[in-house]
This record gives structure tokens, C-alpha cells and sequence, in this order.
């Protein structure tokens, strides 16, 4: 048997690896998600919150949060053989905000985790990847003892393009997780192809 081979003798599948952003406020779930999903043991930069830092973190509606996110999250998962995400969780307070360009480089397209509690908090996300034309979809994280909106509705609310896709989930739930990551997939490629289209046309 020749390493590296299929039994039908066809050659390894060389996939293709694409970067996916998740990004939203403090305290929605990005964390949660990447751990949910990610294949290998999730890279993590979470520090304790502190009273010096209470001033300038808002944890209205997370109270119980006793962590935050510095830097970034890292996960990996594959979607089929062919192809690989690597996931990039974005910092939610605004003092991290400077760490954002650098984490969006290469990135095909992006998460925005939304909380209807607290749905103000992922404007900052949504304006970020519009003025820099980065694909993205909003992902409704659905927390316990929240009210459900239709996505619709939550697409109002955040005055979104129409061909920006909503999807209610639930972070710590893997499978549901890989339906937000097949969407932003969908949507990042579809995004691509048309912005082809318009250049040649142009």
C-alpha cells in the first residue's frame, strides 16, 4: 500500500484552507462557538476581568463573565475533505479594537454573533466589515431565557442589506455551529463570484 494514497489509487486531496472571522460584543458567544466547533484544542488568550478594568468593560447582561478575550480564539475544523476553516475569534471591547485589521487580513468572510439582548453591541462588527466590503453573515446566538425573534425581524433591527443572511444558532451546540460556518462559506463565495462579474462587466 503506498503512504499517502487512497485504496483507489487516487492521490491525497490537497484542501483548500479559508480564513473565517467571528466577531461581535463583549460576552456573545465567541468563544463559546470556536470551542464548540473546533477540531483541535482551541488556542485561547482569555484573562480574568479585574476591578481596574471595570470602568471601561461593560458587563451589563453578562454579569456573570469572569473572562475576556485579549487577543484572539483560534479553531480549526474541516467542513469535507477538501476543505479546511480556520477560525479567528476577534476580541469584543473596544480597547482590542486595534487588533482587528491585522486578524481580517486574508479573510474570506466573517461571523457576527449577535445577542437580541444586548443587539446594539454588534453594530461596531456589522460597520467594520461593510466599510471594508468583507462578506458577512449574522449569526443569532439563542441564550437561554432570551425572546426569539424571526431573522427577519433581526434584520431590521440592524438595517441589513437584504442578501445578508441571518441564522439563528446556539454557539455551544457543534452541529449548529457548522450550519453558521456552511453559510458564511455559501455567502463569502457567492459575494466573490459576483464581484467578479461586476469587473468584467465594468
Amino acid at each position: 500500500m503506498i503512504v499517502g494514497r487512497s485504496e483507489r489509487g487516487k492521490p491525497p486531496v490537497e484542501p483548500v484552507t479559508l480564513k473565517i472571522l467571528v466577531a461581535g460584543g463583549f460576552g456573545v458567544g465567541k468563544t463559546t462557538l470556536v470551542g464548540a466547533v473546533s477540531e483541535i484544542r482551541p488556542l485561547r488568550t482569555e484573562e480574568l476581568l479585574t476591578e481596574a478594568g471595570r470602568p471601561v468593560d461593560d458587563t451589563s447582561g453578562v454579569e456573570a463573565k469572569h473572562t475576556t478575550t485579549v487577543a484572539m480564539d483560534f479553531g480549526r475544523i474541516t467542513l469535507r475533505e477538501d476543505l479546511v476553516l480556520y477560525l479567528f475569534g476577534t476580541p469584543g471591547q473596544d480597547r482590542f479594537w486595534f487588533l482587528w485589521d491585522e486578524l481580517a487580513t486574508g479573510a474570506l468572510g466573517a461571523v457576527v454573533l449577535a445577542d437580541t439582548r444586548r443587539l446594539g453591541d454588534c453594530f461596531a462588527a456589522v460597520d467594520y466589515f461593510e466599510r471594508r466590503s468583507i462578506p458577512f453573515i449574522v449569526g443569532v446566538n439563542c441564550f437561554e431565557g432570551a425572546a426569539r425573534y424571526p431573522a427577519d425581524a433581526v434584520r431590521r433591527a440592524l438595517d441589513l442589506d437584504d442578501d445578508v443572511p441571518v441564522v439563528l444558532c446556539d454557539a455551544r451546540d457543534r452541529e449548529s455551529v457548522k450550519e453558521v460556518l456552511v453559510e458564511v462559506v455559501r455567502h463569502a463565495m457567492t459575494h466573490s463570484a459576483d464581484h467578479r462579474r461586476e469587473s468584467l462587466t465594468t
